[in-house]
This record gives C-alpha cells, structure tokens and sequence, in this order.
C-alpha cells in the first residue's frame, strides 16, 4: 500500500514538474519582439465549504473543504498561432461529527489538471491531464467514458485523465478528434474495471452536422484488468480482456431539442457470461415560457448486458427529470429526479442558487436510496446518498 501511495504521489508530481517547466517557458521564452504585458498570465482559485445533515434518529453532520487554485500561460507566437499551459490542484478533506466531536475522513492533495496545447484556428492538439468530455446528453450519459460529472454536484468537479487529445475543425462545422492516453490506472466514467497499468488507450471520434442537429461516431480501445474493481472476485489466470466502444450519438433542434446515445461496449473474454454492454439514451428539452422561463430536459436510459451484442441479455432501465427555473437575476431553482425501474428507487433532489460576483450559495435537499446505483463516486466525496440537507458556500477568486 505505501509503494503504491509513493508511486502515485511520484506520477503526480512528475506531471506536475513538466506542466510548471511548460508554463515557465511560455512565461520566459516568448518573442523577443514581443512585450511581456502582450502574454496572458491568470491565476484562479475556487473555495468551497459544506455541511451536510442526512439521516435520522439519530442524525449525521458532514463536513467538507476544498480547493482548486489555477495557473494557466499563454502567447501567441503569429497571428494564427497560439501555445498555452494550464496547472490546477485539488486539495479537500471530508469528515463527519458523530456526537458533536468531528474528525476527518478524507483528506487529499493532488494535481488536478496539468497541460499544454498548441492551437490554430482549426486544429489544437492538448497533451497532459486534461478533462476530455462529449456526447449530446445531459444526465443519463453512455458517453461518460472519460469524467465522472455529476449533474447535482455543484461544483462539477471530475478526475482528468493524462494523454493527448487531438482536435481538427473543417468549414461548415464537421470535426475530428483522435486521442490516446496512457498512466491512468484507475476506473473512470462508468468502467467497472480499470485500465491494466502502464498500458495505452486510444481512440477517435467524427462529428458532422445533419439537417439542424450534428451526427457523431466515437470509438476507443483498452485493455482492462478484471482483477481490480467490482468483478476481481471472477478474475483467475490472466485477468486482462480487450475492450472495445463504439457509439453513435445525434442531437437535433426541432423546436425542442432533441438527442439520443447509443453505445456497444465488448469485451473480449472468458471470464465474463455476459461480456457485451449496450447502453442506449434518448432525450429531450424545452423551455416553456412561463414567467422567466421553465426549462424541463427528460431523458431515459437503457443498459443490457448479453453473451452476444444483438442478444437480449439483462439489465435495467432509469429515467431522468431535470427542471430549472431563474427566480430572478441572482436566484435560480432547480431540481433532479431519477427512477430506477428495475429496483423501483426514486431519487430527488432540489436546489436554491444565489450568484453574485464572487460568491455562490446553495441550499440542497435530497432523498435517496442510502446505495446510488446512478453515478460512480465522485472524486473527494459521496454525493447525497439517502436523505437529507446541505449547505454550500463557493468563493472564486
């Protein structure tokens, strides 16, 4: 266990050494006929703090901290040419207060996003620790391959992942991206299993615009270690399998919007009875014009796992609401609602936003299962498992 604590601790700092050089660079070694105040330097923080009160008789106080501070560089060295670095940490503790003595349970500081990118008007390529996220939905995501964001979290924070992430634009708003990543060890988006260490992943995706929407195809492939995660109990031998994911995701604006996501997850082993995943997603949005204006965004969710991928197989099904109303020009309301079908568990939940410059505050009810069966755990804490209420205060500087 300390091995593996030092390892990780000598990756992250590894990556944050090369990411802070890059940075150095962009700072030091711009164009001699270039000024200093002609490059962009920006350094931002997020504060965070919340309390928690969930379950009763007796009740649980929870606590937590974080944050993220951010460096991020940039020059232009010619007119369509731009090279930029961004670093970031992540720093919290999570803890509880049973009979009014608080103690921490989680306590953490890592890097949290560490890249450089070269860009021109049509074409960036992005390599480090970076956040790689798409797809049309919201809620409900087969496309959540690379980031674990859940849509309740106020803070949207997610693990990235280190690779490099290629993007180019045509004229008339088709695209392509192509990525290959390596060094991420543990499980990410909706993964099971995690990624056998040391090994590469790669990948792509194309995106083409049809009639008032756009089109997309995404592939990637790795291999996994089914003798770490959920399913090591099942793994003997040789634990690793090859995976394959392949989608196709569309989204349209036809008065309300529209969009679906389907995807085929195929691993290729022996150890699995049912090695074959589809995932499929179909949603919609609409804005109906009372008082400021009531968006209401819907969306369903289909999982089967089958010895074959057109084989019926089993699985289970969620359907999703999400409402969102601007009670004024600093208050929003919302709320998020999930129904499993096949456990018949209903999640709710609801916020009050208050924004002003710096500062947001966030007053959250929920009442859920104790054991989520919607999203994996995000990264520094557990959100809103069974029932209860929190407060959020977030300072941006």
């Amino acid at each position: 266990m300390e091995l593996e604590q030092r390892r990780r601790k000598e990756k992250i700092m590894a990556g944050h050494h090369g990411v802070l050089s890059v940075v150095f660079l962009l700072t030091a070694l711009g164009p001699a006929d270039r000024p200093l105040a002609a490059q962009s330097l920006d350094l931002r923080g997020q504060a965070s703090a919340w309390l928690s009160l969930t379950g009763v008789r007796p009740a649980n106080l929870n606590f937590g901290l974080r944050y993220i501070p951010s460096f991020s560089a940039s020059i232009a060295p010619g007119k369509d040419l731009t090279l930029d670095a961004e670093v970031s940490a992540n720093a919290f503790l999570n803890g509880q207060a049973p009979g009014g003595r608080f103690s921490v349970t989680d306590r953490e500081i890592k890097l949290y996003r560490g890249w450089v990118r070269f860009a021109t008007p049509r074409f960036e390529a992005r390599a480090g620790l970076q956040k790689i996220n798409f797809g049309s939905a919201s809620i409900l995501r087969p496309l959540m391959w690379f980031d674990r964001i859940d849509p309740r979290d106020p803070l949207q924070v997610t693990d990235g992942v280190t690779g490099l992430l290629v993007r180019y634009y045509f004229p008339g708003n088709a695209n392509v991206w192509a990525w290959g990543l390596t060094g991420n060890g543990e499980a990410k988006g909706w993964e099971t299993s995690p990624t056998v260490r040391r090994s590469v992943e790669f990948g792509g995706r194309a995106q083409v615009p049809v009639l008032k929407g756009e089109l997309a195809f995404s592939f990637h492939h790795r291999r996994a270690d089914l003798g770490r995660g959920v399913l090591a109990g099942l793994a003997a031998g040789d634990p690793t399998a090859p995976e394959d994911r392949f989608a196709l995701d569309g989204k349209w604006d036809i008065g309300a919007g529209v969009w679906f996501e389907g995807v085929l997850i195929r691993q290729r082993t022996l150890l699995l009875a049912q090695p074959d995943v589809r995932q499929l997603n179909l949603g919609a949005d609409y804005v109906f014009g009372l008082g400021n204006g009531l968006r209401v965004l819907a969306e369903h969710l289909i999982v089967r796992a089958a010895p074959g991928p057109w084989r019926r197989g089993v699985g289970t099904e969620f359907s999703a609401a999400m409402l969102s109303y601007p009670a004024s020009l600093f208050d929003n309301l919302s709320g998020v609602f999930f129904y499993d079908w096949t456990n018949r568990d209903v999640y709710s939940f609801l916020s009050w936003q208050r924004t002003t410059d710096r500062w947001q505050l966030f007053l959250i009810g929920f009442w859920n299962p104790d054991q989520s069966r919607i999203y994996p755990s995000s990264s520094g804490r557990a959100l809103f498992g069974g029932k209860g209420i929190q407060v959020m205060a977030v300072f941006n500087h």
